[in-house]
């Protein structure tokens, strides 16, 4: 298991980065590394985000000094999305069976965890999000059947979509974690805007479903002090609680995202409107 560690920035300072101090801090440029288990522990709400290919041996998430614990998830909450080949993250030794687009909550105390693939030549393409808890909830497998569906958007400003939230309290219980996937229609670029803000959570983008040559441009930094990351397929973003976060791309693409903070409440953002932001 490998570990990158990102530090909390104060806006202030922000808005003397150029472009590679920008995409130093806040981008993740590589998530997926076949036979590798990739983790990043942002100091932004003290996340931990990645992912894994697993190939011919499972790979396993670990505790130690990083965390302050022997296991990963003696006090952490887990979400796990699906993006590649079938595969199994065993718990404890029971194991739970995910295919191409299927999510996984996994609840603190679980103590072994490893994730594998069925076919090495088509490994899973595990994307996993953790943040501290405080109390143990049942692990649950969460198909995109099982995601509660929200349709926003309109064509005129190009953003038609279709949000899946996934951990969230329509679905199933998590302390703070909230996950799912936006998946925007044919001809739809925008995938939020005007953008907004919410200061009781952060929040992670990980772009996928593109092509070689599609970039999306990410919207960040303060509504008045805007900046932007030009990002790639199956690469993230760390949004702090004062960013803004919206982004537009050059074609078709989807998202994860996933939030962690002081509540688990979806529409309670600070709305900006286009007179807001320079």
């Amino acid at each position: 298991m490998k570990l990158d560690t990102r530090y909390a920035h104060h806006p202030e300072d922000v808005k003397a980065y150029d472009t590679e101090a920008l995409r130093r801090h806040f981008l993740v440029e590589q998530i997926f590394a076949t036979g590798e288990l990739k983790l990043v522990y942002t100091h932004v709400d003290r996340v931990v985000f990645g992912g894994a290919v697993p190939t011919t041996q499972a790979l396993a998430l670990e505790g130690g000094k990083a965390f302050g614990t022997p296991n990963f998830l003696d006090r952490r909450e887990l979400g796990i999305v699906n993006l590649g080949g079938s595969g199994q993250v065993l718990i404890d030794g029971q194991t739970h069976a995910l295919s191409n687009g299927d999510g996984l909550y996994v609840g603190m105390g679980a103590k072994a965890v490893s994730l594998s693939s069925d076919d090495p030549a088509n490994p899973a393409r595990m994307y996993l999000m953790s943040c501290p808890a405080h109390a143990t909830y049942p692990t649950v497998r969460i198909t995109r059947a099982d995601a509660n569906p929200k349709k926003l958007g309109a064509a005129e400003t190009c953003n038609v979509r279709t949000i899946y939230q996934y951990v969230h309290p329509a679905v199933c219980k998590s302390c703070q974690l909230v996950m799912g996937v936006t998946v925007l229609e044919p001809g739809s670029v925008w995938n939020t805007y005007p953008p907004h803000t919410h200061e009781r959570r952060m929040e992670v983008y990980l772009y996928f479903g593109m092509a070689d040559a599609t970039r999306i441009f990410h919207l960040h930094g303060e509504p008045t002090q805007t900046r932007h990351l030009v990002v790639a397929n199956e690469q993230a973003v760390i949004s702090p609680s004062w960013s803004i976060h919206s982004g537009v791309g050059t074609g078709p693409y989807s998202f994860i995202w996933g939030m962690a903070g002081e509540n688990q409440t979806f529409d309670d953002m600070d709305g900006l409107g286009p007179n807001d932001l320079k």
